[in-house]
């Protein structure tokens, strides 16, 4: 099943993630994972007024949000998507930028960031808003809120959405 994208201009945050995960893609919602805490950091940080759940998903554009993958592809992990579908997803996202024009695309994880943007592991990629934009968007990347991911402290991760919160036009 090919999880939708909950867009509906204007779109102020495009939030993107690199793929559907398995319950994700089962249920028809995105962050579905049950140790996925985007939801809690989206209410925590003040980007949405009241706590959502992964049903909850459409709701977004009432406050211009919205979330599209790069890959349609629903996988337990990254370790099976292919170098294509990150090229052929790079240039879908493109074209739904120009679309949407939002005011910012917020890239969930710094992996997905590095492959859009073609910077190797070695060079740091700092939280936060970045220098260069896409497709006329500015550019933030989040942490990915997903349980697995141990780079970051859920404060960490709490102070990034804030950030972006800060970052967003009055």
């Amino acid at each position: 099943m090919k999880l939708p994208d909950r867009v509906r201009p204007p779109v102020r945050v495009l939030f993107v993630g690199i793929n559907p995960g398995i319950r994700s893609a089962a249920i028809g919602h995105h962050f579905a994972g049950y140790s996925n805490r985007f939801w809690k950091l989206l209410y925590e940080s003040r980007l949405v007024p009241e706590a959502l759940r992964t049903q909850d998903d459409g709701r977004l554009p009432e406050w211009g949000l919205g979330i599209t993958n790069l890959i349609p592809r629903a996988t337990p992990g990254i370790d099976t998507l292919r170098p294509e579908e990150y090229v052929a997803g790079t240039r879908v996202l493109r074209r739904k930028v120009l679309r949407w024009q939002p005011e910012l695309v917020a890239f969930v994880g710094v992996t997905l960031y590095r492959i859009v943007f073609a910077r190797r592991a070695a060079h740091p990629v700092a939280l936060g808003l970045q220098d260069e934009d896409f497709e006329g968007a500015r550019v933030f990347v989040l942490p990915n809120p997903s349980g697995r991911n141990a780079n970051f402290s859920y404060q960490e991760m709490l102070s990034a959405f804030r950030g972006l919160r800060e970052s967003l036009s009055p």
